[in-house]
C-alpha cells in the first residue's frame, strides 16, 4: 500500500522534549499532569510550540513548531517551558528531565486514561509498564522522498554518537544500573521499538508497514518505534535514541548535530555519490556499547570494522561538519557538543551529584531539577 510522504523544506527542524513533573521536596513523580493540560493546551493552541500528555500522568511532552533553524525551534521548546511553569510553579511542581527518574518505580504510577495507552500496556504487560521512560526526538525536514532511506542508512552509524551525548539514565528503580543510559535498553523491549529493520529502499518501508498493519501490529506507521524512522505525515526523518537531555542548552547541541548530519548526506547524495553503511550487528554492537560505557565507549567506526573512542570520534565529526553548521546558522549550538565532550554528559553529573551526598538519590533529582532551570551544573565525575 503506497505511503504519501509529505512535502517538506530541506533541514528544517523540529523537536519534541519529554519532562518529568515532580514534588519540589521529596523528589517523587506526581502524576498531575491531566489537571494541568487542558488550560496548557488551549494557551499553546495559537502559539508555535504545543503542550501535551504522554503515556504517564506524570510527564508532559512539548514541541516546536517548524524551525528554519536550530535556534527558531529551541526558542519555541524554551517559550513552551515558561508556559508551562507559569502553571507548575504555583501548584508546587517542579520539572526535569532525564532518561529516566533515579528512584521512582513503576507501580507507583499511572497510565493516562487514553485507550491508545491501555491498549499499549495490555499487549506489552510487564515491559510495558516498566517504560518510565523520557527522552527526546528530533525532526529533520528531507526535501526529497528518495533520498529517505540512503539517508536512514547513513545516519544510522551515528545514532551512538547521539546516544552517547545524550545518556542520562545511569539509575533505575533506585539502583545504579552500570549502564550510562539504561532507558536504551528498556525501550527496545518493546516490538515495534529499538534500531530499523535494514531497509534499502522505501517500496521495503511501505511493504514492513503493509505487513505490521494486515497482521494487526500496527496501525499506521506513527507506531513504528525505531530509534531512527521515516516520519511520513511530516516529511522528516525522525530521530529517537536520545535520552531525556537535562538542560536546553545541550537539546540544541544534539539537535544541531542530526542538523548537520542529514544536511550533509544530503548534499553527497546530491553530487551522485552512494553513503556509506556499516552491517546491523555492528549497530547493534555500538548502541550496547554507548548505553553502557556514554562518552567512555569505544565504537565501530565503518563497514571494515575499524574502532575509536566515540569521545574522539564525535569530535572529529563536529571539526569536520562546522563549515555546514555555519551555513545552516547552527554552528554556536554544534560548538556546544564539545562542553559536553569536555564536561561530561549528564549520566556522569548525575554520578557525581550521588558521589557527593553518599549516594543520596533524592539529591541527584534535586540536582536534575536545579539543571532544567539554570543549565549544567559544571564539571563531575562518578
Amino acid at each position: 500500500m503506497p505511503v504519501e510522504f509529505a512535502s517538506s523544506a530541506r533541514s528544517t527542524i523540529g523537536l519534541e522534549w519529554e519532562v518529568m513533573l515532580a514534588d519540589p521536596l521529596t523528589g517523587d513523580l506526581v502524576a498531575r499532569a491531566p489537571e494541568l493540560l487542558a488550560s496548557l493546551e488551549a494557551q499553546s493552541a495559537p502559539e508555535r510550540h504545543t503542550v501535551t500528555g504522554e503515556l504517564l500522568t506524570n510527564t508532559i511532552e512539548v514541541t516546536s513548531g517548524i524551525g528554519v533553524t536550530v535556534a527558531d525551534a529551541v526558542a519555541d521548546i524554551a517559550a513552551a517551558i515558561a508556559s508551562v511553569r507559569r502553571s507548575t510553579d504555583p501548584a508546587g511542581i517542579e520539572l526535569l528531565s532525564a532518561g529516566s527518574h533515579p528512584f521512582a518505580r513503576w507501580f507507583d504510577q499511572c497510565v493516562t486514561d487514553k485507550s491508545r495507552y491501555h491498549q499499549l500496556i495490555e499487549r506489552t504487560q510487564w515491559w510495558g509498564r516498566n517504560m518510565m521512560i523520557w527522552g527526546i526526538h528530533v525532526h529533520v525536514g528531507v526535501d526529497d522522498r528518495d533520498k529517505l532511506v540512503p539517508i536512514i542508512g547513513a545516519l544510522s552509524a551515528f545514532l551512538p554518537h547521539l546516544q552517547a551525548l545524550s545518556a542520562s539514565s545511569p539509575y533505575w528503580a533506585g539502583e545504579r544500573t552500570g549502564y550510562a543510559s539504561n532507558r536504551a535498553l528498556v525501550f527496545q523491549q518493546l516490538p515495534t521499538a529499538g534500531l530499523p529493520w535494514p531497509i534499502t529502499t522505501w517500496a521495503e518501508f511501505e511493504s514492513y508497514l503493509d505487513d505490521m498493519q494486515r497482521t494487526g501490529v500496527l496501525a499506521d506507521a506513527s507506531e513504528v518505534r525505531w530509534d531512527i524512522r521515516p516520519a511520513p505525515r511530516w516529511g522528516t526523518i525522525e530521530v529517537r535514541a536520545c535520552d531525556g537531555m537535562s538542560t536546553l542548552t545541550e537539546l540544541a547541541s544534539v539537535a544541531a548535530l542530526t542538523q548537520v548530519l542529514v544536511e550533509s548526506f544530503s548534499r553527497q547524495l546530491d553530487e551522485g555519490l552512494t553513503l556509506p553503511t556499516m552491517p546491523p550487528w555492528f549497530h547493534r554492537e555500538n548502541k550496547w556499547r554507548t548505553a553502557r560505557y556514554g562518552l567512555d565507549a569505544r565504537i565501530i567506526v565503518d563497514a571494515a570494522g575499524s574502532q575509536a573512542p566515540v569521545r574522539e570520534h564525535i569530535a572529529a565529526v563536529v571539526e569536520d561538519l562546522m563549515p555546514v553548521a555555519g551555513e545552516l546558522s547552527c554552528d554556536s549550538e554544534l560548538a556546544g557538543v564539545r562542553t559536553i565532550l569536555n564536561e561530561g554528559a549528564s549520566y556522569s553529573r548525575q554520578l557525581g551529584a550521588a558521589a557527593a551526598t553518599d549516594g543520596d538519590l533524592r539529591a541527584v533529582v534535586q540536582h536534575l531539577i536545579r539543571e532544567s532551570r539554570a543549565g549544567p551544573e559544571g564539571s563531575v565525575s562518578g
